[in-house]
């Protein structure tokens, strides 16, 4: 928890009032972002990213597995975050692991559609091989490293840069001689498919302090928040997934509001994004 005097804490919010907050951004404005892709050699695809004092990790494991009853042409991706004991004195013990079941319930619901898969921002269906036999299995675990805000937006901008480093193996796939039988699969150790993320959206959250909304908010901004919402938006600017949280309650036309400013925000955010995966990745080959 950030301790502000009664002093610090008018500074902040007049600064956010009048547009012109504590580290000299505008209410709309993000922090510097850094990326860099391949820092974990052994998954398919990882990624680091740091968001002003804020670093993330995300790495990514693909397996073969088998499409679920309910789902049969869908392949399944599972989320897991954790907040590493040093990035806040917070994030020790109990506190940690509250923290890390919130950050993956709102990163599933924000890119996966929830639990259900319905309505998922990453097409679940490019992942099956065969309808009801076979399909990649995405693992995706995310460590929070330092914390300085805005921890859901930064996991998701490094999950979307690790899934473009992602390569998944080819895979041959021999049907068997009957429906029934497994198909039976060889997976390629030289080739490789690249992980599509064109559709993959961003997270921006909206945080509001006194009568004003900001993006991007440090951990001082957030101790004076009443409520905060996140909205995930692709590159087309539909809306992917919201999620709120905070316990003030939010007129609807600003959370119409709200929306709007994130999906305004998003185009540029992505094309930043963009710009710095492209960047680590030259640098990596």
């Amino acid at each position: 928890m950030v301790g502000l005097s009664e002093g610090e804490k008018q500074f902040l919010r007049g600064g956010i009032e009048q547009n012109l907050r504590a580290d000299g951004r505008t209410r709309n404005q993000f922090r510097p972002i850094y990326v860099e892709t391949g820092v974990i050699p052994q998954a398919n695809g990882s990624a680091r990213v740091r968001l002003g004092a804020t670093e993330v990790i995300a790495s990514i494991k693909a397996e073969l597995g088998k499409p679920s009853i309910l789902h049969p042409d869908k392949g399944k991706v599972s989320i897991f975050v954790d907040c590493s004991p040093t990035a806040a004195p917070i994030y020790e013990g109990k506190g940690g692991e509250e923290l890390s079941m919130e950050l993956s319930v709102a990163l599933e619901r924000c890119l996966l559609g929830g639990k259900s898969g319905a309505g998922a921002a990453i097409d679940l269906s490019l992942l099956v091989l065969v309808e009801g036999k076979v399909c990649w299995d995405l693992y995706v675990d995310a460590l929070v490293v330092s914390s300085d805000g805005n921890l859901l937006d930064s996991l998701a901008a490094a999950i979307k840069a690790a899934l473009s480093n992602t390569g998944l193996p080819k895979v041959n796939v021999v049907l068997g001689a009957s429906p029934e039988e497994q198909p039976e699969v060889d997976v390629s150790d030289e080739e490789f498919l690249q992980f599509d993320t064109s559709a993959v959206p961003v997270i921006v959250t909206l945080t509001k302090v006194g009568k004003q909304y900001i993006v991007d908010a440090t951990s001082e901004e957030e101790s004076q928040m009443s409520s905060a919402v996140s909205v995930s938006v692709n590159r087309n600017g539909q809306i992917c997934g919201l999620t709120k949280r905070g316990g003030a309650g939010l007129d609807p036309s600003v959370i119409h509001d709200m929306v709007s400013v994130a999906k305004y925000v998003s185009q540029e955010f992505i094309s930043v994004l963009d710009s710095e995966v492209a960047a680590a990745e030259a640098s990596e080959e």
